[in-house]
């Protein structure tokens, strides 16, 4: 099928909407005679008129042409080799026109015109499967309509030319934007099998766009859901990152619950939503407040948004543990352990993500303490501004902590500690508070020598 190509005058993209770097990197290769082309999800959002959150370049230029035209270049990543441009302030990524692998011989000639000589290196080729058909290694450069056809979705298949400031639509792109349709280029079980993320992609488009899932694709992946674990742990923090932390997870839940990835990407939670309606309810109100930071331009952590996540059931675990006589850090030190290694089968979290997320939930006992010891100090902390975000949270959901809340905003809005209205505190006590009291102590008197007589000394030393 030929592509379809929609001139300027037909399209509401512009080049004041692009990036200047962008913009900049385009021209630059233009003039050096290679195709260039802004695609995937930049192009989509510019014609929904929704604002991209990257730009990214496709040419024909290999990466080490690219290297050698740019100055700022740095070349990553094995299983799909990609230019990192670098300026002051961000780094855009350009990549080269893939084609699929090579059927049989992976040492075939490279193709006209890329710059490269054999297409792969005994014993190191370009394109490389595993025994499951996940895609190890991805570098056969091809054209552009190739390129396109082998992304993931076709509203991910479209190209902006800056040549003649047309956009191309290798699939139906288009169709579908206007049908706001999610719908996987080819066979979607291969698609999925050969990158299982984008099951975790299409679940997010959807949500993101609201947009709906084409209903084969629908159910290639409520079958294939248990294979998401096949991915790299790593890259699943990644993704998850950005399921939960770009303004729909409330939505991304559902469809995570719906077809089956959230019992193979997150068993903990998913075991407590069949089990805990109160648990439900009050994630449900979390992930809801986290798309209301992202809205209001204050974008949560990745260790605020497990707190969020983990947090109810961490708290309740600790809490558990502390009534039968356990120390309430040690508890919850154990209880945030337990969750993490579990996680960890599936989705690797950083050590200092993690450990801040236990100090986070262990500093709620503190915030709530009225009036808190050295507010100053704890003000000072390194998780002092989330664990009072996540303080701030729990009032809102739960309607607790109110007290407390109105203390540190009087305090951080400059208001002296003596001055603050409440001092007991009337919220949630501290866990150790009623497990014993504080003891007085008063300082022993100290014992006074007994005087030794003056002959008595001197018989001694004489």
């Amino acid at each position: 099928m030929a592509p379809r190509i929609i001139p300027r005058k037909e399209h509401n993209i512009s080049r004041k909407q692009i990036n200047p770097y962008a913009l900049r990197t385009l021209y630059r290769l233009r003039d050096e005679g290679f195709i260039a082309y802004l695609v995937g999800g930049c192009v989509r959002d510019l014609l929904l008129k929704r604002t991209p959150k990257d730009f990214d370049i496709a040419t024909n230029a290999t990466p080490g042409q690219i290297k050698r035209l740019f100055r700022n270049c740095r070349l990553i990543g094995r299983r799909f080799r990609l230019a990192h441009l670098h300026f002051k302030e961000e780094i855009l990524e350009v990549s080269t026109f893939r084609a699929d692998g090579p059927a049989e011989d992976s040492e075939e000639e490279g193709r006209p015109g890329t710059g490269e000589g054999k297409g792969a290196v005994a014993g190191h080729p370009r394109h490389l499967k595993d025994d499951n058909g996940v895609v190890l290694r991805d570098n056969v450069f091809g054209t552009p309509e190739e390129d396109a056809l082998r992304r993931d979705f076709t509203i991910n298949a479209l190209a902006y030319n800056i040549a003649d400031f047309t956009v191309i639509d290798y699939s139906t792109g288009l169709r579908d934007l206007r049908d706001r349709i999610i719908r996987p280029i080819g066979d979607p079980a291969v698609r999925f099998t050969e990158d299982p993320v984008r099951m975790l992609r299409a679940v997010r488009f959807a949500a993101s766009h609201d947009f709906a899932l084409e209903p084969a694709a629908w159910e290639v992946i409520r079958r294939l859901a248990p294979t998401i674990s096949r991915s790299s742990p790593a890259r699943l923090y990644e993704e998850v990152q950005k399921l939960f932390l770009l303004g729909s997870a409330g939505r991304v839940l559902g469809l995570l619950e719906e077809s089956g990835l959230l019992a193979a990407l997150l068993p903990g939670v998913d075991r407590r939503l069949a089990d805990d309606e109160v648990y439900r309810r009050r994630l449900r109100a979390n992930l809801d407040y986290l798309d209301q930071r992202r809205q209001s331009e204050m974008p949560p952590t990745p260790s605020f948004l497990l707190a969020a996540l983990f947090g109810p059931s961490l708290e309740e675990a600790a809490l558990a543990g502390h009534r039968e006589g356990i120390p309430f850090q040690q508890a919850l030190d154990s209880a945030c352990g337990a969750a993490l290694m579990e996680l960890g089968n599936t989705v690797t979290v950083p050590a200092r993500i993690g450990d801040h997320l236990r100090r986070i939930l262990a500093m709620q006992q503190v915030l709530r303490r009225r009036p808190p010891r050295r507010p100053t100090a704890l003000s000072g902390r390194q998780e002092f501004a989330e664990a009072l975000e996540y303080l701030r949270m729990t009032t809102a959901v739960q309607g607790e902590g109110q007290a407390a809340r109105e203390w540190w905003d009087a305090f951080l809005a400059g208001v002296p500690p003596e001055k603050i209205t409440g001092t007991a505190d009337a919220d949630t006590p501290a866990p150790e508070a009623d497990a014993r009291k504080k003891r007085s102590r008063r300082r022993r008197p100290r014992r006074r020598k007994a005087a030794v007589p003056a002959a008595a000394s001197a018989d001694a030393t004489g």
